[in-house]
């Protein structure tokens, strides 16, 4: 079961030391204590990350929040398609500068990231630093969490204001934009840290707080990224030159052999529907998991998360049950997210990963028989897999209806596989990549890839959803064409997938192509309108928050590209 209830209690407590909740680089911190006193021993030490990780996980944030702005060519919105200034335009591509969420992922990251700087700052500092262990190790720990928002801010606002200074005074709070390449430059930097100062994962570690796995599976990513196409000031789409991708695709394959070297972190040897049921079950397995994102909902004290409440399947809501009887039945789940449904039509027969990631019921209540009953539904009406309210242990089956205690997963080893397997088509060593590409696929029951049946394995996608934006005319193509297929079937729903079609240059293509061709689609109003509010040029990022560029005059009054 879950080590992190003593864990996430500390991170509550860091509240009270962290009290400014709602900080961001253009408010003025209202800490409760004074710095240089507060940060005299490892335990305050401690508890100043655990505010850091406070952030991530607040329902507003990685909770709840960052589901919508995750939407991509796999997911769209329960026929509700009206504006709501919230998750609704997120998720149809209809944002704009006042959107509520918007303007909390933008507030969160922020107090993270001035939290970590803090942290920073004042660990540093203290006595016995440099001899200390304990305290280097809390030092990459906080800086794996800056690297790790930072990021964010990256692919959701591309250049942003950012310091590795916390915001002491009002003055201090009005940055002007900073070039993405300098904020990559710190993220790779504090990642490198990070990877030399926290230690190797092992079967007694938690994914929940940051190992040296992790660092290195971080920056991987972050050198896809970087590697890939971004949308710059001037509404132009680029991505570096041929040196530097292959300096970046050099670092991912360096970072992969490192973890390699290790031997800890592998595929679940429980199988990938176990992997997930574990997620809902509050089950931990350092193995395959190398980096979550914790929830633990406490009434009346701090909001759990979201996952497999409001991004899972349906559960009605029980009725005429005593309040004393209600822990006995499965709490509400509202299933807001909806399939696109020609995915599940991709997936071989024989592939497991389909009927773990989409999921064709819902459970309705039965005041009859006084029940939760399973009711298949209709194409169209599917929902992500991954996170059931039905995985979850009896004892928090109906904790809250609104929230439960299932962490976010935001690096897994099969991730690592898939990072590892580009970066080496892109050098050149298509072998090698087709290789861990089919360890991926047969872990999930799959056909592996050869030359003679990649034709035949592509032939039912190719004759309604025929990628004419990747070119599989060579070899590197082929293996293009797979990964973008692979990628979806392995890591559906888990929030990457945008982020992969932005650094191909594909989102707006891939929205389009699905878009388009969808089953919901076929009526008189579009159950799935992202394909037709995408602006290329514009939608690849999020507008900066109104408030912000009211209130910063470094900003010259001028928001993302088409904003």
């Amino acid at each position: 079961m879950k080590k992190h209830i003593f864990y996430m209690a500390m991170a509550a407590l860091s509240l009270a030391v962290f009290s400014s909740c709602e900080d961001t680089l253009t408010e003025t911190p209202d800490s409760s204590y004074d710095k240089d006193s507060f940060f005299e021993s490892e335990a305050n030490a401690d508890m100043a990350v655990m505010g850091i990780y406070s952030s991530i996980s607040d329902y507003r944030h990685y909770g709840w929040y960052e589901m919508a702005g995750q939407a991509s060519d796999d997911m769209y919105y329960t026929s509700r398609t009206h504006s709501d200034n919230t998750i609704h335009d997120m998720v149809h591509y209809r944002v704009t500068s006042t959107n509520e969420w918007v303007e909390w992922l933008w507030q969160l990251k922020y107090q993270g990231i001035d939290r970590a700087n803090m942290a920073i700052d004042g660990i540093v500092n203290m006595p016995g630093y440099a001899e200390s262990e304990n305290l280097q190790e809390l030092d990459a720990e906080a800086r794996f969490l800056r690297a790790f928002l930072a990021f964010d801010l990256i692919k959701y606002w591309g250049d942003v204001p950012f310091k590795t200074t916390y915001t002491s005074n009002y003055e201090d709070a009005f940055g002007a934009r900073v070039s993405r390449e300098e904020i990559y430059d710190q993220i790779i930097e504090d990642l490198n840290f990070a990877k030399e100062h926290l230690p190797w994962a092992d079967a007694s570690s938690s994914p929940e707080r940051a190992t040296q796995g992790a660092a290195r599976a971080m920056l991987m990513r972050v050198y896809l990224q970087r590697a890939g196409y971004s949308l710059q000031m001037d509404g132009q789409m680029t991505r570096p030159d041929d040196t530097k991708r292959a300096e970046y695709f050099n670092a991912v394959i360096s970072e992969w052999e490192a973890i390699q070297a290790n031997g800890y972190h592998d595929f679940y040897s429980g199988g990938y529907e176990q992997l997930f049921r574990n997620f809902s079950q509050d089950v931990l397995n350092s193995q395959e998991s190398i980096f979550e994102i914790a929830f633990f909902h406490q009434q009346g004290a701090r909001n759990g998360g979201a996952w497999g409440i409001y991004n899972g399947p349906s559960v009605a809501e029980v009725q005429g049950v005593p309040t004393s009887e209600m822990a006995n039945y499965m709490g509400r789940a509202n299933g807001f997210f909806i399939v696109v449904p020609e995915w599940r039509d991709f997936f071989e027969e024989t592939d497991v990963r389909r009927d773990v990631s989409i999921c064709t019921y819902r459970f309705i209540w039965n005041t009859d028989s006084m029940k939760h009953v399973k009711q298949e539904r209709n194409a169209g009406s599917w929902y992500p897999g991954k996170w059931r309210r039905e995985w979850m242990p009896t004892e928090t089956w109906n904790k809250n209806m609104n929230y439960g205690d299932v962490n976010y997963c935001v690096l897994r080893y099969a991730d690592v596989v898939l990072m590892a397997a580009e970066a080496y088509n892109e050098t050149g060593n298509t072998t090698e990549a087709w290789n861990l590409l089919n360890r991926v696929r047969a872990r999930a029951g799959a056909t592996e890839y050869t030359n003679a049946n990649y034709e035949e394995l592509m032939a039912t996608r190719k004759a309604t959803h025929d990628l004419t934006f990747i070119d599989d005319g060579s070899a590197q193509g082929r293996f293009r064409t797979a990964l973008y297929w692979e990628r979806g079937f392995e890591l559906a729903f888990e929030g990457e997938r945008k982020f992969d079609l932005i650094r191909w240059g594909v989102l707006g293509d891939a929205l389009r192509l699905f878009g388009s061709q969808s089953s919901v689609n076929r009526g008189t109003n579009a159950a799935y309108p992202a394909y037709q509010n995408f602006v290329d040029g514009k939608n690849e990022l999020l507008p900066i928050p109104l408030v912000e560029i009211q209130s910063n005059p470094n900003y010259e009054g001028k928001n993302n590209p088409g904003y």
